[in-house]
């Protein structure tokens, strides 16, 4: 896979797809920045990613990606003095139907699964060139796909496949790669925070089995091996692709 000794940031790093991918990295013995908003659970991903590999060289990063894009750069830069991916995996959710939702919701919405990835994006470039290297975004089936109640969310992530393609080709004349994964319904806490009770959330995950055409949900290791994969060497002639990580959800008719 040829990433020993590089240098990765992983936003969103303290749960869920980006702890995994941050583990992930770790085990093949990148060098890796994790960030996120919550440092207690940051550090709990600190843990696990020593538990895969002692040797692990690593940099906690309490910030948020709206705010703090330029600082988490720098930071990685003063520390390593390179860079050479970037997985821009934080994001956020929100539900309500047009006639209800407000413009405060949009803007939380774009701001962190669009606005922070051009930033981090725009800050990162120059470091990526001086590399090679590449960056994965993480998207979602709600990108490729319209679901209701959720239109600031699925229109967000439409935004940021386009994003990658765009800028797969801006920077493909610099040897950079972009690409980006596109998960279906994975277990982790994104639907606990969009208030779904537990008994709602279990009632969901049981639905879900029929919407993915593999007859279950993934689980976080498996979007971050996908990440893994267009990250590293092994995937040298991809960019500008958005992976479907989704058990077939994005094949299926709606239900």
């Amino acid at each position: 896979m040829s990433l020993a000794g590089k240098v990765v940031i992983v936003t969103g790093a303290s749960s869920g797809i980006g702890a995994a991918a941050a583990k992930a990295f770790a085990q093949h013995g990148s060098k890796v920045v994790i960030t996120g908003r919550n440092e207690a659970n940051l550090k709990a991903t600190e843990a696990a990613c020593k538990a895969a590999n002692s040797k692990v060289e690593l940099l906690l990063i309490a910030a948020d990606v709206t705010t703090d894009a330029e600082k988490i750069i720098k930071k990685t830069i003063d520390k390593f003095g390179q860079l050479n991916v970037l997985v821009n995996n934080a994001g956020v959710g929100e539900s309500g139907a047009i006639l209800d939702i407000d413009v405060e919701q949009f803007d939380r919405v774009m701001n962190t699964n669009v606005r922070s990835v051009f930033l981090l994006t725009k800050y990162a470039a120059p470091h990526l060139i001086k590399t090679q290297g590449n960056i994965v975004n993480v998207s979602s089936v709600a990108g490729l796909r319209s679901f209701p109640n959720i239109s600031v969310y699925c229109t967000s992530k439409a935004a940021l496949d386009q994003f990658t393609r765009c800028i797969a080709l801006d920077l493909a004349p610099k040897n950079v790669r972009v690409n980006a994964v596109n998960p279906g319904v994975i277990v982790t806490e994104f639907h606990r925070r969009l208030g779904m009770a537990e008994a709602d959330y279990a009632k969901y995950l049981e639905h879900s089995k029929s919407t993915h055409a593999l007859g279950r949900v993934g689980e976080p290791k498996e979007v971050a091996d996908a990440i893994i994969f267009l990250a590293s060497d092994s995937s040298s002639f991809i960019t500008g692709v958005t992976l479907s990580v989704d058990g077939g959800k994005h094949a299926m008719c709606p239900r």
